[in-house]
């Protein structure tokens, strides 16, 4: 069942979320933190709900995600025709941006004192006019951040918040405490430890002009020692532990910040210790 042993850490089956379940938990936060000073739980490759289980990293559809808490998105994004579609390695998600778009307005209308955070890698081909295209989707939208500046959580309320890096120019500055190659996963031994190393430089950068960004998620596939270690089979074993890290973390420290954790599979347990982070 849902409710029961790790499932409460990693999920891959459907979102059910308890009556009293804080869905606004940004109403919370001081409106004068600064973005970049706040820990956000985040979805690795958010909309990899496709594609068999070496593609999949995901259970949940989107608005479920923001339902449990999720408030930073990992999109690939790829340009065909004028239109943005929703990419994940050469599979199509079943989504076009503009759909995502929608999804994320609705429930920041519903929740105004959220904010949700929003990366753009553009994939595939055409990679050049996913920007251009993007901007003419937002050009009149009031909701939206495309400014570098790094807002305060009165500024961002209510907002979708764009995160630049690389090919992508719109929004606020992005640095990812991962070197080249750390998502590959032949021990998970190893990659706990990379998360450690990962976690303790953010800890130390958050509160910045840019966004910090670190990864507990990987995947095996595409090596020879983790062949048979899925997104979905990392995610298994790294949750539960993520979760008693940082409660671990949030015990010996009076104050803690992280920026962004981005995760596969995360029950809502996990993404309620990322979030309870902010009450140190």
């Amino acid at each position: 069942g849902f409710c029961q042993g790790k499932d409460l850490f990693f999920n891959d089956k459907r979102l059910l979320l308890p009556e009293s379940y804080k869905i606004g938990w940004m109403e919370a936060i001081d409106d004068d933190k600064l973005i970049s000073d706040i820990t956000i739980p985040g979805t690795h490759d958010t909309m990899a709900l496709y594609g068999g289980p070496a593609a999949e990293c995901q259970a949940w559809e989107l608005g479920d995600q923001l339902r449990a808490g999720i408030r930073y998105l990992d999109l690939r994004i790829f340009a065909f025709e004028n239109k943005l579609y929703v990419m994940h390695w050469v599979v199509y998600q079943h989504k076009s941006f503009y759909e995502v778009l929608d999804t994320i307005r609705a429930f920041l209308s519903e929740f105004r004192s959220e904010a949700v955070l929003i990366r753009v890698k553009p994939d595939l081909f055409d990679k050049e006019n996913v920007e251009e295209l993007i901007g003419e989707m937002i050009i009149d939208d009031t909701d939206v951040w495309v400014k570098s500046d790094m807002p305060t959580m009165a500024e961002a309320r209510g907002k979708m918040i764009f995160v630049q890096k690389s090919s992508f120019k719109l929004g606020i500055p992005l640095l990812e405490t991962d070197s080249k190659g750390d998502y590959e996963v032949t021990h998970i031994a190893d990659k706990e430890n990379k998360i450690v190393k990962h976690l303790t430089q953010a800890s130390g950068d958050c509160g910045g002009d840019y966004i910090v960004l670190s990864y507990s998620s990987g995947t095996g596939i595409g090596t020879l020692l983790g062949m048979f270690l899925t997104p979905k089979k990392v995610a298994e074993k790294i949750d539960p532990w993520l979760d008693q890290y940082l409660r671990q973390f949030s015990s010996d420290h009076s104050s803690a910040c992280f920026g962004v954790i981005a995760m596969d599979f995360p029950g809502i347990d996990l993404i309620q210790t990322v979030i309870k982070i902010n009450d140190w």
